[in-house]
């Protein structure tokens, strides 16, 4: 094995990490007798080798190598090998409609000369399909079915091999081979359609009929049986009470429940892990960890991988709200607790992308709330807690397990902040008076939990008990270089309360702000000072001194004219303002000059030229503010629906103006536009495979915009 592997010159060629001429360590590690080093070798080539996906001249050159230890019966963990290969070589530029610049030639080129190498010896696969390590039978088929040139061999292969294969997990990916096959070979999906429903009517074993209507949803969904939910839901039944099923486990024998998780960023927009974070040889590795996670959830599930099917199924059922709804109402009512928690987490996503009526669907993951496996009441909360006022049904849920759980109201992390515990966040952002008492423990912390002032936000009124200790907490705030993280919760909270008793401890920040995040600092105390309004009257002169400072002069400004509505003070730095050679200062003194209304009419030139911008982002910005300060909708209407077509992220905001300007006529182009939106069953801002925490609450405000607009019943113009 290896043969020439001394020959080839690694070191001229370049990984992810640099010089690649550690790869031979990393292909023999792939061949080592001992688990903890061949693991090490696999994460070694994700991290660096095959980074992200990315294939490199390196990449390229390991191809022979792998082949030699998938198709050697003395290697161990073969499967992963074939895994590789199948990732290496699987990727079709085809399905990238997206022209090639220049600087992506290269890299094209070596997706190419990888997908090609790597199906000239797909033929390999034809026999491990058959071989004796399970884990190689297991990779072999969807190796087969994505890399190999004769599609019909393979079809027929898979079909052949079902009968005789002894694994229940590998039947199913045989099953899942032939859902590959017919998407990426249309031709041959109606032989894959009648092979799979064959398999629902005529096959006994439960798990491959959930699999082949999987495979039915994700390649022909037209195909799937009228009655595909009682189906489902007999299938689910039957593996319940099928020997090794898990009808409903006691709680003392369960597995303790896993840590919990720090969430990833809502940067990451696909929440996939990724493997380039480990360097390559580093240990603990990520490979092994993530098959940690892996067998943590698994363990004592009947069968682990109906979740995946039923995933699987739900993409495919696509916008059939109502039979997606039924089957997870039908798992949330499940005595399998895996099965709940398994619908728990689909019903989160489903809310998430799909508009539809959820208030039973929302009842039941609020029942869970009261069971006492953790990982099942954790994961309700946490769905519930990105639901905002859809949650209402579980209004009483949630505080009866916020009662229960005083431990539970605030979370700390290995490294950051804490944060408030997911219970907490539901009952806040319904508004609900109950979370009060948490927030008021979160604030007698030696570290306030960083998302304390959103919570208080939502609350509005019912937080008033809180100000006292918000003020008392700010005024300790020590000014050093700290100051942003521990202030920042405190004035979000003050803002929230419109707290104007607490200007003296605002202006203390604002004046002693450090010089380390001092900018933000100063713009947060601005904005909770002119949240206050005319109550923070004894900050007007500091906010006039302000109005000079550069980087804070447009929020002095605006707090400035809520304070005192001082105009002849704000208009000349906010039409100033408008020529900043930065976008994000000429929009937030657009929206300033919005606030002025009809006493800023002079700035419409100004505003008006804005209108045709580069930027989409400010030319909203300034159509808002030009009827705002004009009174006339017409020219703006017609800027904001045009971007509203261009960028969907906009909806929000547009559908808020509209909703404001008043009465849209029946017959125009914007009530067009807003019958529309409301008419899509696809939330606004669904995306695929990646999420906001805010996006149902951004569509259910956007939903409720388009709403008020066709009935007119906005407040009109600010003037």
């Amino acid at each position: 094995m290896f043969s020439g592997i001394d020959e080839v010159d690694w070191a001229s060629m370049e990984h992810a990490y640099g010089p690649a001429d550690d790869v031979p360590v990393l292909l023999r590690g792939l061949a080592s007798a001992d688990p903890a080093e061949r693991e090490s070798a696999l994460d070694g080539m994700y991290g660096a080798v095959h980074h992200q996906g990315d294939v490199y001249a390196c990449t390229l050159a390991c191809i022979p190598f792998l082949f030699e230890l998938a198709v050697d019966p003395d290697v161990q963990d073969r499967g992963s090998v074939v895994e590789l290969l199948t990732s290496i070589g699987g990727f079709d530029l085809d399905e990238d409609d997206d022209e090639i610049d220049e600087d992506e030639i290269e890299g094209a080129a070596n997706y190419a000369m990888a997908a090609a190498a790597v199906t000239a010896g797909a033929g390999v696969f034809f026999e491990l399909i058959a071989d004796e390590d399970p884990g190689v039978r297991l990779a072999a088929p969807l190796a087969l079915a994505t890399l190999h040139r004769h599609p019909v061999r393979v079809l027929d292969l898979l079909r052949e091999r079902l009968p005789a294969e002894p694994d229940e997990e590998v039947r199913l990916a045989l099953v899942e081979a032939a859902g590959r096959v017919a998407l990426r070979h249309r031709p041959l999906a109606g032989r894959v359609v009648e092979w799979l429903t064959l398999l629902v009517d005529r096959e006994r074993a439960a798990g491959l009929r959930l699999a082949a209507l999987a495979q039915l949803a994700r390649c022909c969904p037209d195909a799937l049986p009228r009655d595909v939910v009682p189906v489902v839901s007999g299938l689910l039944r039957e593996l319940r009470t099928a020997p090794g099923g898990a009808p409903d486990a006691d709680p003392d024998t369960e597995p303790e429940a896993d840590a919990e998780v720090e969430p990833e960023p809502e940067t990451d927009p696909v929440g996939c892990p990724d493997l380039s974070r480990a360097e390559p040889g580093g240990a603990p590795t990520l490979v092994g960890q993530l098959r940690a996670l892996s067998a943590q959830d698994s363990a004592g599930r009947g069968a682990p991988w109906a979740a995946d099917l039923l995933r699987t199924l739900h993409v495919g059922l696509d916008d059939r709200i109502g039979d997606r709804t039924a089957l997870l109402v039908d798992q949330l009512r499940s005595p399998d607790r895996w099965q709940r928690i398994d619908a728990v987490r689909m019903s989160g996503g489903l809310i998430r992308a799909w508009r539809g009526s959820y208030g039973e669907l929302v009842a039941l993951v609020g029942d869970q709330l009261a069971d006492p496996e953790p990982r099942l009441a954790e994961a309700a909360s946490h769905v519930l807690e990105e639901l905002f006022s859809l949650a209402a049904p579980t209004a009483d849920a949630l505080a009866a397990r916020l009662a229960a759980d005083p431990g539970g109201w605030v979370k700390e992390w290995a490294s950051g902040p804490p944060g408030l515990g997911s219970t907490v966040k539901a009952l806040s952002r319904l508004g609900d008076a109950r979370a009060v008492p948490a927030l008021a423990a979160a604030l007698e912390l030696p570290e306030v939990p960083h998302d304390v002032g959103f919570a208080v936000a939502h609350l509005g009124r019912a937080a008033c008990p809180l100000a006292a200790a918000l003020r008392r907490r700010l005024a300790g705030v020590p000014l050093d270089e700290g100051a942003y993280d521990r202030a920042s919760p405190l004035l979000a909270g003050l803002t929230g309360l419109r707290a104007g008793e607490a200007t003296p401890e605002v202006l203390r920040v604002l004046r002693g702000a450090p010089e380390y995040r001092g900018e933000w600092l100063r713009t947060a105390a601005l904005r909770a000072l002119g949240s206050f309004g005319p109550a923070a009257r004894e900050a007007v002169p500091e906010l006039r001194a302000m109005l000079r400072r550069p980087g804070t002069a447009t929020e002095a400004a605006e707090a400035l004219w809520a304070v005192a509505g001082d105009r002849d003070a704000v208009l000349p730095v906010l039409t100033e303002g408008l020529g900043s050679d930065q976008v994000h200062d000429r929009r937030a003194a657009a929206a300033a000059l919005g606030a002025l209304g009809r006493q800023a009419a002079v700035v419409a030139p100004r505003l008006r030229g804005l209108l045709a911008h580069d930027e989409l982002w400010l030319r909203v910005d300034a159509a808002i503010a030009l009827w705002e300060v004009t009174g006339r909708p017409e020219e703006s209407t017609e800027v904001l629906l045009t971007a509203w077509e261009r960028n969907r992220h906009v909806r929000v905001r547009v559908a808020e103006c509209l909703a404001r300007m008043g009465p849209v006529g029946p017959a125009s182009t914007a009530a067009q536009v807003l019958r529309a939106e409301l008419s899509s069953v696809r939330r606004h801002n669904a995306l695929d495979g990646g999420y906001g925490s805010h996006d149902t609450y951004e569509d259910e405000k956007l939903l409720a915009l388009c709403r008020q607009a066709l009935r007119g019943t906005g407040k009109g113009s600010t003037a």
